[in-house]
């Protein structure tokens, strides 16, 4: 499946809107060595990072939703949260 990483940035955005919600930003960039797309969250001058295989990215781009990849936006929230209280 060809796709670019911008559109898998978009499709990430439009499939949790809680990203944009919280203010939550999102960048992308394909490690070859991993076969994976690193995936980086930042907000507020923090930044927290995960993997997402391309398996994985491909089936976002088929709208189906990353189990994976929704629990790790829900604990980044969680951790953002977190380090704002405290």
């Amino acid at each position: 499946m060809g796709y670019t990483v911008v559109a898998l940035e978009d499709k990430i955005m439009e499939m949790y809107p809680e990203l944009t919600e919280k203010g939550i930003a999102v960048s992308l960039e394909f490690s070859s060595e991993k076969n994976a797309y690193i995936v980086k969250f930042s907000k507020g001058g923090r930044a927290l990072t995960t993997h997402l295989d391309k398996k994985d990215a491909d089936d976002c781009m088929n709208n189906i939703k990353c189990v994976y990849l929704g629990m790790q936006i829900g604990e980044f929230e969680k951790n953002f949260e977190e380090y704002r209280k405290g």
